[in-house]
């Protein structure tokens, strides 16, 4: 079974087991983290698909570290204005492990 989750203004691609890097989230003291806003969720023989998110649809991921991802340079040049800088970013990242996708039927 997979799922189509929406977090960060990405969408992404999980499977139960599977580790993802998303974009800082606030975390709570249990370190377990629900998502609602599912947008797809299917198996071998049906799929379910939201307008735009399946409700009583959930998945269920676990905190295994926060990280920061790659540093990104971006360089701006004007030409013969004697203008150039140089700007570097890091974005905030949190790992995290699928731990269930739940499909609630109605």
């Amino acid at each position: 079974m997979y799922a189509v989750i929406k977090t960060g203004g990405k969408q992404y691609k999980v499977s139960q087991g599977d580790v993802i890097d998303v974009e800082k989230i606030a975390i709570p003291e249990s370190k377990v983290i629900v998502f609602n806003e599912v947008l797809l969720c299917a198996d071998t023989k049906e799929c379910a698909v939201g307008q735009p998110f399946i409700k009583g649809a959930t998945v269920t991921a676990d905190l295994v570290d926060e990280i920061r991802g790659e540093k990104i340079t971006t360089y701006k040049y004007k030409r013969r204005k004697n203008y150039h800088r140089t700007i570097g970013h890091r974005q905030d990242l949190v790992r995290l492990r699928i731990k269930e996708i739940e499909l609630k039927k109605e």
